[in-house]
């Protein structure tokens, strides 16, 4: 058996950690894997979860298992985190699952639970979505969603394509931060996509992976409520691997919204026999940390703040980089105005490799820069070398 198996290329975005790590150069600049890092370059631990941590330690008294729904109190606190205060819990049932990707994982079999459906990606996105759609059995379409060249959403060309989708297509939708572009939606452009996505009877599938970096904790949720209150069915994918910097505790859930507490009571029955047969049952300790941050007032009130100060940090660079770059390049002013942690820059993969070589900086051949890898001073260096290169298009 095992000679037949063919040779899996190896995942490029990953491998980047490797090929940063072991290049000498003191000037190389790390903006592959999405992870936030700080003004030193490190991804640190947030102090909620460090004082969440520490209370753990002190009163935690069982490993035993957590059952395949996972930390019931966790997706409680976290639905309503994601959701908003008027989220409903006859009408809402949850799942834990290991990280945002079990989350797109058990959506997307429960999509297919009943047979073949087809579910509408847009493009760009990330490369793992079609990754964990397909191999959970989905078709994968797509519709157009980003220019990189003009750096502008293509949201009547979407709109047109989602016209042509058939009744129950499932269709991805970023709930915030768009990635890789950090192309945000205006609240117009939601409704729109809310009443095509209704009319067609539609079911959205939202990937909630980066809330609080945006436009805040409450203005992150904000189109995703718009489409929950459109639509009678929906799913939403939820990763803490960004908004708590836990990204090795792989801490998730799926959250399934209806019409009737009937639905989604089989829809989280049908959600736990998946997790079961799946990997049996989520690690708890992320959960756990995330459920003592949420429980707490003065521990939440310091996650916000912490987060709040990320965000704006981010900010910060895109200005600064958006003004360096946009002199020469107009176009590039947008990433002052993307949101997130990333942005998508209109460079060849043959570019993307002669920066990588050449001036030790370090991105996806796609063009994906994480705004996250990137320290304040070193904006200036880094704007010079990519204007090399967008300056040709």
């Amino acid at each position: 058996m095992l000679n037949d198996l063919p040779v899996q290329a190896e995942d490029a975005l990953l491998a980047l950690i490797g090929l940063y790590r072991d290049d000498p150069r003191k000037t190389k600049i790390d903006l592959g894997v999405g992870m936030y890092r700080d003004d030193l370059g490190k991804t640190v631990i947030m102090r909620a979860v460090k004082e969440a941590e520490r209370r753990l330690w002190e009163a935690q008294d069982s490993k035993a298992y957590v059952g395949p729904e996972g930390d019931l109190v966790f997706t409680e606190l976290l639905a309503r985190e994601v959701l908003g205060a008027g989220w409903s819990a006859t009408n809402v049932t949850g799942v834990q699952t290991p990280g945002g990707s079990g989350a797109l994982r058990l959506a997307a079999e429960l999509l297919a639970y009943q047979g073949p459906r087809t579910i509408w990606v847009g493009t760009p996105s990330w490369p793992n979505h079609k990754g964990i759609f397909g191999a959970s059995g989905l078709n994968v379409k797509t519709h157009p969603y980003f220019d990189p060249r003009t750096q502008t959403v293509l949201l009547e060309e979407m709109l047109a394509a989602l016209n042509g989708a058939s009744p129950c297509d499932a269709v991805l939708l970023h709930a915030s931060c768009h990635n890789p572009s950090g192309a945000a939606l205006a609240d117009d452009d939601w409704n729109a996509i809310a009443s095509v996505v209704a009319q067609r009877g539609l079911i959205p599938l939202i990937d909630s992976a980066y809330q609080g970096f945006g436009r805040g904790v409450d203005g992150d949720r904000e189109g995703l409520q718009t489409i929950l209150a459109a639509c009678p069915e929906a799913l939403v994918a939820v990763s803490c691997s960004k908004s708590f910097a836990l990204y090795r505790e792989r801490t998730g859930a799926i959250f399934v919204s209806s019409d009737s507490s009937d639905k989604s009571a089989k829809a989280g029955g049908v959600l736990a026999s998946l997790a079961r047969v799946n990997y049996s049952m989520p690690p708890a300790h992320g959960a756990e940390v995330v459920r003592t941050i949420l429980a707490d007032e003065e521990l939440r009130a310091d996650w916000v703040t912490e987060l709040e100060s990320m965000r704006l940090r981010l900010i910060q660079i895109r200005r600064a980089l958006a003004s360096t770059l946009s002199g020469r390049v107009p176009s590039m002013a947008a990433i002052a105005q993307q949101e997130g942690m990333f942005s998508l820059l209109p460079l060849s993969a043959e570019q993307v490799m002669t920066l990588r070589h050449g001036d030790g900086i370090y991105m996806p051949e796609s063009g994906r820069i994480n705004i996250a890898g990137l320290r304040l001073d070193q904006v200036d260096e880094l704007g010079g070398k990519l204007l090399r290169h967008l300056a040709q298009h």
